[in-house]
């Protein structure tokens, strides 16, 4: 990866994360720190406001937000495989969420990328399994990473199999999984 690349890469970084270590950076671009630092620096002298901070990491000022530079066209059929994924396997919410990402992702795409991705569109279909239980169009799983986020309990309805009963249970939710048995 030349420099500029490289550079650009890294802005993006700090802009997904709230703090983003110049370890992990080095880690990420098989660089050294001291690579990581001159980057940094031609970061800032091109009016990035950054804030460093010696054992904690590097940030952007609250505020400052530069769209992404481009993706390219392997990315953008990263997405789109995605969103079959997502159109299948979440709730309504959640696909209609990725979805407005999703046009948000097109809209900044070369014409060609947009082309292929509509050619490439039929060509990716997503098929559940008789025995997988559908998604539903109850928005749970959105429900469940708000509180994850937000750190509450949530009370839920839950059947016990062994004792038949259905109590209401307190619980805090700390991710989401997914199991797909694939038949074989």
């Amino acid at each position: 990866m030349n420099r500029i690349d490289r550079i650009s890469a890294i802005l993006i970084q700090l802009q997904s994360r709230r703090v983003v270590k110049a370890g992990d950076i080095a880690d990420r671009f098989n660089i050294s720190l001291r690579t990581v630092y001159r980057d940094i620096k031609t970061l800032e002298e091109a009016g990035i406001p950054l804030i460093g901070e010696a054992g904690v990491g590097y940030s952007i000022m609250d505020g400052y937000r530069l769209p992404p530079v481009m993706f390219t066209r392997e990315e953008a059929t990263a997405f789109l495989t995605a969103e079959k994924f997502v159109e299948k396997l979440t709730d309504t919410s959640t696909m209609a969420q990725y979805q407005s990402a999703m046009y948000k992702v097109r809209a900044i795409l070369k014409s060609s990328e947009k082309d292929a991705l509509e050619n490439l569109d039929g060509s990716i279909e997503v098929l559940k399994s008789h025995s997988q239980k559908r998604a539903g169009s109850t928005d749970h799983i959105q429900t469940i990473l708000d509180c994850i986020i937000c750190k509450k309990i949530m009370s839920i309805d839950y059947f016990a199999a062994h004792s038949q009963e259905n109590t209401k249970r307190e619980v805090e939710p700390v991710g989401v999984f997914s199991w797909i048995v694939s038949g074989t």
